[in-house]
């Protein structure tokens, strides 16, 4: 009886929410809403999870008004302030799904999963005693995270173990980056790679900036790629390290005027004078397109990519419980050319394709220098360069066969990889020994090492077609470069090796010299 007065307040509190055309209205609603809590508790077939069927009903209301709208049940509220904390509870691993095999790519340094000698390729085939088999990589992230100083069992099976590894490991803090990458490419000209906003995005930023100075960088490549978005205030105080003091940088406006609301940059003397370059692409949304229209339409920098996803609506998260909430769109906002850059989406399907607007249906704008802007579509780049990836490079990548060979190479387990070093940690005074020589940061996959990879495939089995495997010889040599770099210097070394010949960042490195034609000068 608690459980059937817990789902009818509930389904009561979203009638709240509903407008009623006359006075007999919520009565009516009631009378329905009461009648079908019933049949559902007198007629089901199973047992009903009340709990599921409450946040249901909420999450069914809010998909009723934009895609973007949404409810925050205690799982999806628990992760959305980890990530505007920065951090999280768990073992400390990055993995990955290859196949139905649930994979560590790298334990973190200093984590309780490496303390207890957890090695990258392990597979994790039971967490808490279920199979990993039939999960997602990130239903899987879900289960391994948990409170502080909660104990979590894992089964991993190694390689050239024949036995399964029974693991109880207790869950710490651990760091979550959301700017996790940054180097000098080449000569002076920096990288910085920010995966999301969140918390603690802008005091990575500034570090990583800092240290990126004292190693002459000149010039900057910012890639938000694949960045979903997070905290709107951030991409407002990153997009301010590079607008002089005044410079308009977003607008909101909503129904309810208390939201409306302007931002200008607030501080000079940061990154005014550094030539820049934008990445974006489909995947880039919200709050990177707040930082990429204000670079664009200050005519500060330029922008190398696709188009963005199109997402111009800001969500205001209104807490319902200690565990729970809604996260609200509460407005639209504006580039400072005035425009809204979001797509319609009275076509959801459409929408979540991320189906390109044509161009005449959408509005258009200008620049402070008198570019042409368009809205109601993303941010389009200056210079497109779109991705691409071939049918085999994609499979063999599911397959984890880049990653898989990688370890066996670096390793010596391969034909090739007897007749060369590796430098192993604390391991100084390495020098090529007679006929084998060590591995440098030189290192290029070519057609000695693709033969040698020809014959791993062969010998795990795994199937290609040949004609299939010559077109792709490019992007096959950028993965098996990074793999094998991320295995012998560490996951930073192999997006560095990666992004150099990523043709998205060649282009951005050509077009450097234009941005720097856009500094203002006094």
């Amino acid at each position: 009886m608690k459980r059937k007065i817990a789902l009818l307040t509930v389904l009561i509190l979203v009638l709240f929410l509903l407008p009623a055309k006359d006075e007999d209205i919520w009565g009516l609603s009631f009378k329905k809403m009461s009648s079908i809590v019933s049949i559902l508790e007198d007629s089901y077939f199973q047992d009903i999870d009340h709990e599921k069927l409450a946040y249901s009903s909420i999450k069914g209301m809010l998909q009723t008004l934009d895609p973007h709208s949404y409810f925050l049940d205690p799982d999806h509220f628990s992760r959305m302030r980890e990530d505007q904390r920065g951090k999280y509870f768990g073992l400390g691993i990055i993995i990955q799904k290859q196949e139905d095999r649930l994979v560590v790519i790298s334990p973190i340094e200093g984590g309780p999963a490496y303390r207890l000698g957890i090695q990258a390729g392990d597979v994790i085939s039971h967490i808490n005693g279920e199979s990993t088999k039939p999960i997602s990589s990130y239903d899987a992230m879900q289960k391994l995270r948990g409170l502080k100083g909660t104990k979590i069992n894992i089964t991993v099976f190694r390689e050239w173990l024949n036995k399964a590894l029974e693991m109880t490991i207790v869950r710490e803090e651990i760091p979550l980056h959301s700017v996790p990458y940054s180097f000098i490419l080449q000569e002076d000209i920096g990288y910085i790679f920010i995966r999301n906003f969140g918390g603690t995005t802008t005091r990575e930023f500034e570090e990583r900036m800092e240290s990126l100075v004292k190693q002459g960088m000149k010039k900057l490549i910012l890639d938000m790629r694949t960045n979903g978005g997070g905290t709107f205030i951030q991409s407002v105080e990153i997009s301010d390290e590079f607008l002089p003091k005044g410079d308009l940088i977003v607008s909101i406006k909503g129904r309810n005027k208390d939201y409306n609301r302007e931002f200008f940059a607030m501080r000079d003397n940061q990154y005014e004078d550094i030539p820049l370059v934008l990445l974006i692409n489909r995947g880039s949304a919200s709050a990177p397109e707040i930082v990429s229209g204000a670079i664009k339409d200050n005519d500060r920098g330029l922008i190398v990519g696709e188009n963005s996803f199109g997402k111009g609506l800001v969500q205001t998260v209104i807490p319902l419980a200690p565990n729970a909430a809604v996260a609200l769109t509460t407005a639209k906002y504006y580039t400072p050319s005035g425009r809204s850059i979001q797509r319609d989406y009275t076509h959801i399907e459409d929408y979540m394709l991320r189906k390109e607007v044509p161009e005449e249906n959408r509005e258009v704008r200008y620049t402070s220098q008198g570019r042409k802007v368009m809205g109601q579509g993303g941010i389009s780049p200056d210079y497109e360069v779109k991705f691409s990836i071939q049918d085999i490079t994609f499979d063999l990548l599911y397959k984890g066969a880049f990653f898989s060979y990688a370890r066996k190479f670096t390793k010596n387990e391969t034909p090739l990889s007897k007749k060369f070093i590796f430098p192993r940690e604390k391991k100084a005074n390495i020098k090529d020994s007679g006929s084998k020589r060590i591995i440098k940061k030189n290192f290029i996959a070519d057609s000695q090492v693709l033969i040698d990879f020809k014959e791993f495939l062969q010998a795990s089995e795994i199937k290609y077609d040949p004609e299939q495997f010559e077109k792709a010889k490019g992007e096959i040599k950028r993965e098996l470069e990074r793999e094998i770099f991320s295995s012998i210097w560490g996951i930073e070394e192999g997006v560095k090796v990666y992004r150099n010949s990523d043709p998205a960042i060649l282009k951005a490195i050509e077009v450097l010299p234009d941005a720097s034609k856009l500094i203002k000068k006094d």
